[in-house]
């Protein structure tokens, strides 16, 4: 996939085309992703018990990636990405592979702070 968690994206298509926002979490086996607050959808929840009350519960739900544009961290622009081999070496002696923007061919690195605090079990509906 060409965001990662942690990436800023701007979408490109779908009711909220123009709007920017950081990857919450990836889905890279349905080719989705959650953006914070971005694709917000109402969901009528059941009240399961005394510390979880029901109600109307606005969460985001899933885009395809192809809706959204990867910021470069490096220029600013919303723009493609590609892959290609570094002139480093990982600790196995294989050359490092990374993302790099496309307009000004600026190297993209992974982002090492990510959220650790997000369930990436929780499912999502895709009706």
């Amino acid at each position: 996939m060409h965001v990662k968690s942690g990436d800023e994206v701007l979408v490109i298509a779908g009711k909220n085309k123009g709007q920017r926002g950081k990857v919450k979490i990836a889905l890279p086996r349905k080719d989705r992703i959650v953006v914070e607050g971005i694709n917000l959808v109402t969901r009528h929840l059941k009240a399961r018990g005394p510390g979880k009350p029901g109600g109307r519960i606005e969460m985001e739900a899933p885009l395809h990636i192809s809706n959204v544009m990867l910021i470069c961290p490096n220029c600013g622009r919303a723009s493609r990405t590609g892959k290609k081999f570094l002139d480093e070496i990982d600790r196995k002696g294989r050359p490092v592979k990374a993302r790099y923007c496309k307009a000004c061919d600026g190297v993209i690195r992974d982002t090492k702070n990510k959220d650790s605090s997000v369930n990436r079990n929780s499912s999502f509906s895709l009706e």
